[in-house]
């Protein structure tokens, strides 16, 4: 790691065929500004394009040679110190947040549509079955990838069919078979960019869905630090029990890593304090999947995402190879 290439934003820009292109592009941009933790290193070029048409353009000249890595909203994402080699892709809600009411129980979304956006369209429709979306701090395209879910519902329940491009701007339409989701997973090859997905409730009425939505909402007041530099839960749940039963179990509630803590309120939600760094966040959370392994020989599985480059000699080693070394 000694001999990591610094970024040149300004020298990839250079290597890229813009001619045509109406999105953003931005070279050295800071992620910083877009992930929820407020930390990380910087993205070489950030594209955000301005609607289908012109992403499809833009992949169809990104030279393959040139990393791709598509990011939400950044509510579940770390991204290290050292930064994103390549392009990094944001799905603007300009260009991919609509959310368009097909019929009665039907709702055609864009993939850079926030949840509670959907939540609240789905609303103003009275199509019940998504005010759990209420409560996810995310945007489709991440439920998509992860099959988020809240309130004992998942996406997948929701899912008709999504609409992709792949690497090379090709258009693809997946049903939910096709989607291959499980607990907090979908079976799609990662270089499939969603860009829109129809979504299905059933008729309902507006008060008992607005009553849902407002107890989603008061639960994560209630046991949630929604107000904290967080990038949500940290962990999946371990099958039989919950992840922060077995962090709080281990003596993991309120530890600190720098900058770096597990809630004290919700010891399955990560918090940058004030001045954490990346390295701090994934340190901690390798130190409590290291003592919750150690304490009940459960292996944690992170919920949230970790992409990009360790800075030189501050590299996090993973619990599991810790233990083996």
């Amino acid at each position: 790691m000694t001999d990591l290439k610094p970024l040149d934003g300004e020298a990839l820009l250079a290597r890229l065929p813009l001619s045509g292109i109406r999105g953003k592009v931005t070279p050295n941009a800071g992620m910083d500004k877009i992930t929820w933790f407020r930390t990380g290193g910087l993205a070489e070029v950030l594209f955000q394009p301005a609607d289908e048409e012109d992403l499809i353009r833009f992949l169809k000249v990104l030279p393959e040679d040139v990393p791709l890595a598509v990011v939400g909203i950044g509510s579940n994402l770390l991204v290290r110190d050292g930064g994103i080699a390549g392009v990094v892709l944001r799905l603007p809600v300009k260009g991919f947040g609509e959310v368009q009411v097909v019929d009665g129980q039907t709702l055609l979304a864009g993939a850079g549509a926030s949840d509670k956006s959907i939540a609240g369209a789905a609303l103003e429709a009275g199509i019940a079955g998504f005010h759990f979306y209420h409560g996810i701090p995310g945007s489709l395209g991440g439920a998509l990838r992860m099959n988020g879910s809240a309130n004992g519902v998942e996406t997948a329940a929701r899912v008709v069919e999504v609409r992709a491009l792949d690497r090379r701007g090709n258009r693809h339409t997946l049903s939910l078979a096709d989607m291959g989701f499980s607990y907090r997973h979908c079976g799609v090859p990662d270089d499939l960019i969603f860009v829109s997905a129809l979504l299905r409730g059933e008729k309902g009425d507006r008060e008992d869905i607005r009553k849902a939505m407002d107890e989603v909402q008061d639960h994560r007041e209630t046991v949630q630090p929604i107000r904290e530099k967080t990038g949500g839960s940290t962990f999946r749940n371990p099958e039989g029990t919950s992840a922060w039963k077995v962090i709080d179990a281990a003596g993991c509630r309120g530890l600190q890593v720098g900058g770096a803590q597990m809630s004290p309120m919700h010891c399955n939600f990560m918090i940058n304090t004030g001045d954490a760094s990346a390295y701090d966040l994934e340190l901690l959370g390798e130190t409590v999947r290291r003592r919750v392994l150690d304490n009940s020989g459960i292996c944690l599985h992170w919920e949230i995402r970790r992409i990009g480059r360790f800075l030189p000699g501050r590299v996090v080693v993973p619990a599991e190879e810790a233990e083996r070394s």
